[in-house]
């Protein structure tokens, strides 16, 4: 099915959306105010080693310290080369977490307070916590991804051919290098003369990260990742992809220039888009965009699932909502479960989810459903280009899975806490606001020793009109208790959960 690229360029935000027949599978945006930083690497300084955490905190230069697991240092072994099911590591980051793990060696024989470390970013901040780190280099290029620190060779498992697989990996054992290699899943294909361009390329470029390193003394930057239109091509341009729209002039130019010395068979793919009609507008992707900022999302059916994203965990609901089905209730239970499955895993590709994941499905009581729906749920999750993994299911309809997530998902990029319930997500209703007050009156009876003493509420307007209205009784109560009145004052500034007590 052909596939389309579209580049919205404005001065303070990026946006890249792929279209696979019209829809959309992957969205990338980057504000220029808080670029990833995920791939960039950097000469840190260890600041401080948690033993109880085999763990330490890295000063790279952010306003945050990084965090370091002692998974991620390199232990300077030297990996013999070994074929396994690598998925193409750093296909959406880094290539740290694939790696053969080193011997367990505590952090603390590894690293020292004050030390300067080479470092790559394999998450970005999220959240209160700091940017993840590792010291296992990966460099993605085109076809291959190259790891200057280890020995090792991978080939994405997308590439299922086995007799391209050994292919691959011939020409890899083949090509003179230093390092280790994953063959990306776009190596599929590739000549021995790509592959080698490639290595060569990225191990030169592990040469320069290498001596930037030694000549930089102080905290800070050494390299950084491709701008996302760049990245987002490297990862995303395939046969299928007949046209890559831009919308801007200069990065049309800057975009048509890369593709050219990266892939140059896919120059002439490279479009400027000049119609006044919004470039998003051609697919109604501004309307896919909003609807996955919707807390609950609905089914073509009539259900409906719901999405609570958390720092570390993603709850999805299932619902039948609306749709009632014609006879069999096992079966309109199925295909909601069903249709429900093909929206979870677009939108975890859209909203770019990740975490553990538990998802609701409406419970089923044939074990052939149920086993049905994992099997398209694994069927959908294929398609994504971050690596999951799924769970049975559960005796109660439950499926935990978990997304690989480097940056911060598209809530987290595009919205910000409400200011108002400050992220909570509720405020206290008007009427526990009130016995709060009443309550704390109470407690303020031994400051009333003078029967003269005034009370005055300063708090929200509608917690006034509430007690006035509702809460009468409770007010005439607690003034017969105080032995004098109570008068209230709006404070048009409060917060409905704020009030203060004067005493005078």
């Amino acid at each position: 099915m052909a596939a389309e690229i579209l580049i919205n360029v404005r001065p303070q935000e990026t946006r890249v959306a792929y279209l696979d027949g019209g829809v959309i599978t992957d969205l990338k945006i980057e504000k220029k105010s808080s670029p990833t930083l995920v791939g960039s690497i950097h000469r840190g300084k260890v600041i401080r080693v948690l033993p109880g955490m085999q763990a330490a905190f890295v000063d790279i230069g952010l306003e945050k310290a990084a965090f370091l697991y002692v998974g991620d240092i390199r232990d300077d072994v030297d990996d013999s080369f070994a074929d396994d099911e690598e998925d193409g590591a750093a296909e959406d980051g880094p290539a740290a977490e694939k790696i053969p793990e080193p011997p367990k060696v505590p952090i603390q024989d590894l690293i020292k307070e004050g030390q300067h470390i080479l470092v790559q970013v394999a998450k970005d901040p999220i959240g209160t916590k700091g940017a993840r780190i590792t010291t296992h280099l990966s460099l993605p290029g085109r076809f291959v991804v190259y790891m200057p620190s280890v020995r090792h060779l991978g080939i994405s498992r997308r590439i299922e051919n086995e007799s391209e697989r050994e292919r691959l990996k011939l020409i890899v054992q083949k090509i003179s290098h230093s390092g280790g290699v994953i063959v990306r899943t776009a190596g599929e294909g590739a000549s021995e003369e790509q592959l080698k361009s490639d290595i060569d390329y990225l191990e030169r470029l592990s040469q320069d990260v290498f001596k930037n390193y030694e000549k930089k003394k102080s905290v800070g930057s050494i390299h950084a990742e491709l701008d996302v239109e760049q990245r987002a091509l490297r990862d995303l341009m395939n046969e299928s992809v007949t046209a890559v729209w831009v919308d801007d002039v200069e990065v049309h130019r800057k975009v048509k220039n890369f593709v050219a010395q990266l892939m140059p068979k896919y120059k002439q793919n490279i479009i400027l888009y000049e119609d006044k009609k919004p470039l998003f507008d051609l697919y109604d992707i501004e309307m896919e965009i909003s609807r996955s900022m919707d807390r609950k999302v609905w089914l073509k059916s009539g259900g409906y699932i719901v999405i609570d994203e958390a720092e570390a965990l993603v709850v999805i609901d299932v619902n039948t909502g609306r749709y009632v089905g014609k006879k069999d209730l096992e079966e309109t239970i199925l295909k909601t479960n069903l249709e429900a499955v093909k929206e979870i895993a677009h939108q975890l590709r859209i909203r770019n989810t990740g975490g553990i994941i538990i998802i609701d499905f409406i419970d089923m009581e044939r074990e052939n459903h149920r086993e049905k729906v994992l099997s398209v749920l694994a069927e959908e999750l294929v398609r994504d280009r971050s690596r999951t993994n799924v769970v049975s299911m559960s005796s109660l309809g439950l499926v935990e899975m978990t997304r690989k997530r480097t940056r911060p998902s598209l809530i987290k990029t595009l919205c910000e806490p409400c200011s108002y319930c400050e992220g909570k997500g509720y405020i206290k209703r008007k009427t526990t606001v009130a016995n709060e007050i009443f309550r704390e009156l109470e407690r303020d009876l031994s400051q009333l020793e003078n029967k003269k003493s005034l009370i005055n509420v300063h708090c929200h307007a509608d917690v006034i009109d509430w007690i006035y209205e509702v809460e009468a009784e409770t007010l005439a109560f607690t003034e017969a208790k105080l032995g004098r009145s109570v008068q209230f004052k709006i404070e048009p500034t409060y917060h409905i959960e704020q009030y203060e007590i004067f005493i005078k």
